[in-house]
């Protein structure tokens, strides 16, 4: 039977093979914007080391754009999860320092 540490680690692994194929990714949202005088434009937005940028982005490279933010969205999700799942992993190993301490100390 796994332990609960064994477990967390698969699925820390788990998590490390999924954000390598997940392929390119890139922050930010995508929205479609009219012009005053008519007209509609796709608009990227994002921030990235501590700055806002902005592009324009042509219609045939839409679809490619929001896979890119699909995969990033995904990424910071896995990421998250990753970190929690390290925390985890992180106390149960102290705990079981301190179980191995103990034994060590009640032997002696």
């Amino acid at each position: 039977m796994k332990t609960r540490q064994q477990a967390v680690q698969e699925e820390i692994d788990r998590i490390k093979k999924e954000i390598v194929s997940l392929g390119h990714i890139h922050p930010g949202s995508l929205s479609m914007q009219k012009r005053a005088r008519g007209g509609e434009y796709w608009h990227l937005s994002y921030s990235h080391a501590g700055k806002g940028h902005t592009e324009y982005i042509r219609k045939n490279d839409v679809s490619v754009v929001q896979g890119e933010l699909n995969n990033h969205k995904r990424f910071r999700e896995l990421v998250s999860e990753w970190i929690g799942l390290e925390i985890e992993l992180s106390k149960i190993r102290r705990k079981n320092r301190g179980r191995s301490h103990m034994k060590a100390g009640k032997s002696s």
